[in-house]
């Protein structure tokens, strides 16, 4: 009865806030906890996420601790679900809040006891909440996100997420970028898991070419899935080009973003690292749309695509072209996207972010 009451007064002692989803969606719900931290101030607030995202959020100050659910690694099937979830029940949460929109999250909350479970009304998962909240089409994730907590009160506005580095992070990167220490940087992240997101590599080599033209050097970053293609990339662009591809994690990549000029990227989850970084991020977006709230947050971002009569195809992205022409990515060229990322650099000015080492936060 005491555990009930609690939650009726808005005043939970633990909350849970689950993201099993990709790492773009585990960055984008940073507001949320920060959000949901300054309303319960004194509550204890855990994250549910897979590797590696725990390796974004594990130094920021308001989460407490964040349960690792390898639902397709060591924790696959029945056995792994039945793991996290009597880890889960032992906790005694009074609040799951669900961003993630599955019924394997929706189902983990349920059958793991908490009482109170605030989610949209929108995937498998919607079956499971106390309260579903009405999904908003054609809003940013990140205020979208925030709408989870409208029943508890007045909504802060929204701002980029945030990742505290380090100083094991900054002295690594320090390292990563001596050899180009006085340079001017420019990131590239050209990989992704989906075919239709991913611009193609002989653009990604025509505009490194163009930028190491006019002065700058090109660090390239991704996951060790991406290493191949950007070895290939680094090959032709010779020694102006860095590749760190694999070689970082996820907080150090955003510490590399933040000596950067700008990033450009595909419609994947580096944009939001860049975002958190406070950078300059130029996203391509492919088969997708940036309507659909996946877009480059704030003032230091453009979205850039095509005008095709077969877009959007996908809510995601494919790994074949619908139409065999993948003209969403091809008919962007090189100079198109070259030339905004000089006028991003002349009009926008850069907001690094403050958030350099956990000591400082």
């Amino acid at each position: 009865m005491k555990r009930l009451s609690r939650v009726r007064n808005n005043a939970p002692e633990s909350v849970l806030v689950v993201q099993t989803a990709f790492i773009g969606d585990v960055l984008l719900i940073v507001p949320l906890l920060r959000a949901a931290k300054q309303f319960w101030p004194d509550a204890n607030l855990d994250v549910m996420v897979r590797p590696p995202g725990d390796n974004l959020l594990e130094t920021l100050p308001y989460v407490n601790e964040i349960i690792v659910y390898d639902k397709y690694g060591g924790d696959r099937g029945v056995s792994g679900f039945a793991k996290v979830l009597k880890r889960l029940h032992s906790r005694s949460y009074d609040l799951a809040l669900l961003p993630h929109r599955s019924l394997r999250s929706g189902l983990l909350a349920f059958l793991s006891g908490i009482p109170r479970r605030v989610g949209f009304n929108r995937g498998g998962g919607r079956f499971f909440h106390t309260k579903s909240i009405p999904y908003p089409k054609q809003v940013h994730e990140i205020p979208r996100n925030l709408i989870l907590l409208n029943p508890f009160g007045t909504v802060p506005p929204p701002e980029p997420p945030e990742i505290v580095s380090t100083e094991e992070d900054v002295e690594r990167v320090n390292g990563k970028l001596d050899v180009a220490s006085g340079s001017k940087l420019i990131a590239l992240a050209p990989g992704s898991v989906w075919l239709t997101k991913r611009w193609p590599e002989e653009s990604y080599i025509r505009l490194g070419q163009k930028l190491i033209a006019g002065n700058f050097r090109i660090v390239l970053i991704g996951g060790a899935e991406d290493k191949n293609l950007s070895a290939r990339i680094a090959a032709a662009l010779g020694e102006d080009c860095l590749d760190l591809t694999g070689q970082l994690t996820l907080r150090q990549s955003v510490e590399v973003l933040r000596r950067c000029e700008m990033l450009i990227t595909n419609d994947s989850a580096p944009t939001h690292l860049g975002v958190a970084a406070g950078t300059r991020v130029l996203t391509i977006f492919g088969s997708t749309l940036p309507e659909f709230g996946f877009a480059p947050f704030g003032p230091n971002g453009r979205a850039l695509g095509t005008d095709l009569y077969c877009r959007p195809c996908t809510d995601h992205g494919r790994q074949r072209c619908p139409e065999k022409h993948l003209r969403c990515l091809k008919d962007l060229t090189p100079e198109r996207v070259f030339e905004e990322a000089q006028d991003m650099m002349a009009k926008m000015p850069l907001r690094v972010s403050g958030h350099g080492s956990a000591d400082s936060s």
